[in-house]
C-alpha cells in the first residue's frame, strides 16, 4: 500500500509507468519467459539463417554468443571495418585477366570455394533479405544479377547470359565482359549448370573510376535507377551479368511438339515463393540447390588440368572410355569448353553410335568445334567435317564394318588441333576387345578411363595391358612380333631386328592413362535406360530438323506444310542397312522413314528406270539427313524433306535407311 500511495502522488510520466511494468513478476510459462532463456522461435531461426547467408556473401565473420540468462546475441564483425586488408600490388590487367585452367577447374568443384574477401576500406551494404546474390528485374524479359567472386548461381531453365562486368564461368567456359551473349540450356534431363563468378586481379583504378566504368557499361541495358542500385550493392571484385528470356527458332520448334516441349518447362513451383523466385520466373529460370549441379572429383579436376596443359603445347589425341552413363559426354563438354578458352578449335571424333553429341544417332563423325557447348547434345547439332551413316545404335555382330568406318573417318584428321575421341559405353565381353582394337588403331596419346563404384569391374587399360591383350581384329604385342607360326618350328620362331623394323604390321606406341573417379549422378538404371536413350535420340532428331525453320519473324510452319524436294528414281541408289529386305518391298521400307543422304563413288547416270538397289552396305560420306515424305509411282520420284541446301543436295546419289526412326510426335502433330 505504501508503494501504491507513493506512485499515485507522483505525476504520471513515461518513466514511472515503465518502472511499474518492470516491477511485474515474470511468468515462466509465457512466451516471453521462454524467450528470456535463449530459446529462438522458428521465425527467428529463419531470420538468423538469412542473416548468416548475407554475411557469408559479404565476407563477414559471424560469431554466436549466448550468455546465461540473456537472449542469443548474434554479431557480425566485418573484416573491412575492423582490420583493413592489405592492398595487392596493382596489375596492368584491365579489364580483368583471363582465368587459368586450374582456376576454372576449382570453380567446378564446390568444395574449393572460399569466402570472398571485401575490398579494403570499401563499405559493404546490405542486400535483399531473401537472397544471397542481388537480383533486379529490368523488365522486357531481362534480369540483372551480381555475383561475388567464387560464388555460383545454379539454376534450371534456358536463358541468354551477357557478362557486363568481370568474368563468368559456365560449364568450364569463361565469358568475359564485352563478348556476345551465350545461350545456356540447364534442363532437367541432365545435371543443372552453374554460373560462377571468376576471381580476377584487382584493377589499378580508384573506387570512383570503377563506379564510372560500371555506369558506362550498364547504360545500354539499364535505366538510371538500376545503375544507382548496382553501384550501391556491387560486391568487391564481383561480376555483373544480365539474364534474358531465350526466344529462338530452335526453342519455338521444340515447344510445338509434345515429346519435347516438357523438356524446356519448369517443374512445379515451390511451397514458399520469395521475391527472387518471382523475378527469375519472368525469364523462365529457377534457382536450384548446388548439390543438383555438375560436380567433378579431385581426379577429374587433375585430369582436366593436365589435358589442357598438354593441349596448349601440342595436338594430342585423347580417348575417353568408360561404362554407360558414367559421365563421358559431360567430361568431354567440360574439356572442350576449357580448351576453347586457350585455343581456337578442337577436333572431335564420335564413335558412340547410340548417344552422339553433334549429329543424329547412328553416325561416326569427325568435327571441328569452335564454339562452347552450353547444353545437352540436342541443343548444339553441328555440320561434321566427315560423317558416315552406320544406320544402327550398336555394332553387335558387325564389328569389322564398324572398325573400317572408324578408320575411314579418322583418315581425315589433319593434326592441326587436339583430337578428343568419344567411345561407346560397352566395356564388357566383346565390347572390351573392340575398345582394345580402337586404342591400337587410333593410337591415342592419352586414355582417360572413367570408373565408378556402382559400375562393374573393368580392367585398367594401361599401355601394358593393351599391348598384351588380343582384340577382336588386332593381335597382342607377342603375336605381332611372331607374325605367323610354322608348324615345324612351333613357337620357337625368332626374327632379327631388321626384319621386325621392316614388318608392315602396325606397332602400338603406348599411351598415358588417366584414371578418373566419376561422381556424376545419373537418373538412369537398368530398367529405364532404354526409355531415356530413346527420348534422347528423338530429341537429337528434332534438334536436327529444327534447321528447317528459317530465321525470320514469322509463325512456325508444321513439317507437313513444307515443300519437299523431288528426287528421280534414276538419280539415287537405295540400301537398307539394318535388315535384309526383298527387292519388291524396298519402297515400303523407304517410304515415311529417316534416310541418310550420302554420296558414293559409283555413277548413277547409266540407269533410266530404277529404283536402283545396292548389293552391300557402302562406306561413303553422309552429307545430311531427311525424311522421305512420300513416293510418286507415276512420276517415279522420291519426296525428300531435308535442311540440306540445294547445292549439296545435287551431289547426293545414295539413300541409306537404318534402324533410326522418326519420332512419333512428328506424326501425331499432323492430326
Amino acid at each position: 500500500m505504501a508503494e501504491s500511495e507513493v506512485l499515485h502522488r507522483r505525476a504520471p510520466s513515461r518513466s514511472s509507468w515503465l518502472r511499474v511494468r518492470k516491477a511485474r513478476p515474470h511468468l515462466l510459462l509465457s512466451r516471453r519467459g521462454r524467450r528470456r532463456f535463449g530459446v529462438l522461435t522458428r521465425v527467428e531461426l529463419r531470420r538468423l539463417r538469412r542473416r548468416l547467408l548475407r554475411a557469408h556473401a559479404l565476407g563477414g565473420d559471424w560469431k554466436q554468443v549466448a550468455p546465461a540468462g540473456a537472449h542469443v546475441a548474434v554479431k557480425c564483425k566485418l573484416r573491412a571495418r575492423s582490420r583493413p586488408a592489405p592492398r595487392s600490388p596493382p596489375t596492368p590487367s584491365v579489364p580483368p585477366a583471363p582465368c587459368t585452367a586450374s582456376a576454372t577447374c576449382s570453380l567446378l568443384n564446390p568444395r574449393n570455394h572460399s569466402t570472398p574477401q571485401s575490398r579494403a576500406g570499401r563499405p559493404v551494404r546490405k542486400v535483399s533479405p531473401n537472397v544471397t546474390q542481388p537480383v533486379r528485374d529490368l523488365g522486357s524479359g531481362r534480369v540483372l544479377m551480381m555475383l561475388p567472386p567464387g560464388e555460383g548461381f545454379t539454376f534450371s531453365g534456358i536463358c541468354r547470359v551477357t557478362c557486363v562486368y568481370g568474368q563468368l564461368e559456365v560449364y568450364g567456359h569463361i565469358i568475359n565482359q564485352g563478348q556476345p551473349p551465350q545461350d545456356v540450356f540447364s534442363v532437367y534431363t541432365h545435371s543443372y549448370l552453374t554460373i560462377n563468378g571468376v576471381p580476377y586481379a584487382e584493377p589499378e583504378k580508384s573506387e570512383k573510376a570503377i563506379r564510372r566504368e560500371i555506369r558506362a557499361l550498364l547504360k545500354p541495358y539499364t535505366k538510371l535507377d538500376d545503375r544507382n542500385w548496382v553501384v550501391r550493392y556491387f560486391p568487391p571484385l564481383g561480376s555483373i551479368m544480365i539474364l534474358e528470356r531465350m526466344q529462338t527458332r530452335f526453342v519455338d520448334f521444340l515447344k510445338t511438339y509434345k515429346c519435347s516441349s516438357y523438356v524446356l518447362l519448369q517443374e512445379n513451383a515451390p511451397v514458399r515463393a520469395n521475391s527472387e523466385f518471382t523475378t527469375l520466373k519472368k525469364i523462365g529460370i529457377r534457382r536450384q540447390k548446388r548439390k543438383k549441379a555438375i560436380c567433378l572429383s579431385e581426379s577429374g579436376l587433375c585430369a582436366l588440368e593436365e589435358l589442357v596443359s598438354v593441349s596448349c603445347d601440342g595436338c594430342p589425341v585423347i580417348l575417353l572410355c568408360g561404362a554407360c552413363d558414367i559421365g563421358k559426354s559431360t567430361f568431354n563438354r567440360i574439356l572442350i569448353n576449357q580448351l576453347l578458352n586457350s585455343i581456337p578449335g578442337v577436333d572431335y571424333l564420335e564413335c558412340d553410335l547410340g548417344q552422339t553429341e553433334f549429329t543424329p544417332p547412328g553416325c561416326v563423325a569427325l568435327l571441328n568445334i569452335t564454339e562452347p557447348l552450353l547444353g545437352p547434345p540436342y541443343t548444339h547439332q553441328r555440320k561434321p567435317q566427315r560423317m558416315v551413316y552406320y544406320g544402327k545404335m550398336n555394332c553387335y555382330n558387325d564389328y569389322e564394318n564398324y572398325i573400317d568406318i572408324v578408320k575411314y573417318v579418322f583418315r581425315d584428321y589433319k593434326r592441326e588441333f587436339p583430337l578428343i575421341i568419344n567411345t561407346m559405353g560397352w566395356v564388357s565381353d566383346n565390347g572390351l576387345l573392340l575398345l582394345v582394337d580402337l586404342i591400337r588403331v587410333l593410337s591415342p596419346n592419352y586414355v582417360v578411363q572413367l570408373y565408378s563404384d556402382r559400375c562393374k569391374f573393368t580392367p585398367t587399360l594401361t599401355s601394358e595391358y593393351v599391348e598384351l591383350t588380343d582384340g577382336l581384329y588386332t593381335k597382342s604385342k607377342i603375336k605381332r612380333y611372331r607374325g605367323f607360326e610354322i608348324p615345324e618350328f612351333g613357337d620357337n620362331l625368332e626374327f632379327t631386328y631388321e626384319e621386325k623394323e621392316s614388318s608392315p604390321l602396325p606397332v602400338f606406341t603406348g599411351h598415358v592413362l588417366l584414371s578418373v573417379h566419376s561422381e556424376f549422378l545419373s537418373s538412369k538404371n537398368e530398367k529405364n535406360r532404354a526409355k531415356y536413350n530413346r527420348i534422347f535420340r528423338d530429341l537429337a532428331v528434332l534438334g536436327y530438323l529444327s534447321q528447317l525453320m528459317l530465321p525470320v519473324p514469322e509463325p512456325l510452319s508444321p513439317l507437313h506444310s513444307l515443300t519437299p524436294y523431288q528426287v528421280p528414281f534414276s538419280a539415287v541408289a537405295i540400301r537398307v542397312l539394318h535388315a535384309d529386305v526383298a527387292p519388291t518391298h524396298i519402297l515400303y521400307a523407304v517410304n515415311a522413314s529417316w534416310v541418310g543422304l550420302c554420296r558414293i563413288v559409283d555413277d548413277m547416270k547409266g540407269y533410266t528406270r530404277g529404283p536402283i538397289l545396292l548389293a552391300q552396305n557402302p562406306i561413303c560420306d553422309c552429307l545430311g539427313f531427311g525424311i522421305c515424305r512420300g513416293i510418286d509411282m507415276d512420276k517415279r520420284t522420291y519426296h525428300i524433306l531435308t535442311p540440306l541446301p540445294p547445292e549439296e543436295l545435287k551431289t547426293v546419289n545414295c539413300l541409306l535407311v537404318g534402324s533410326i526412326s522418326i519420332p512419333h510426335c512428328i506424326f501425331q502433330n499432323q492430326l
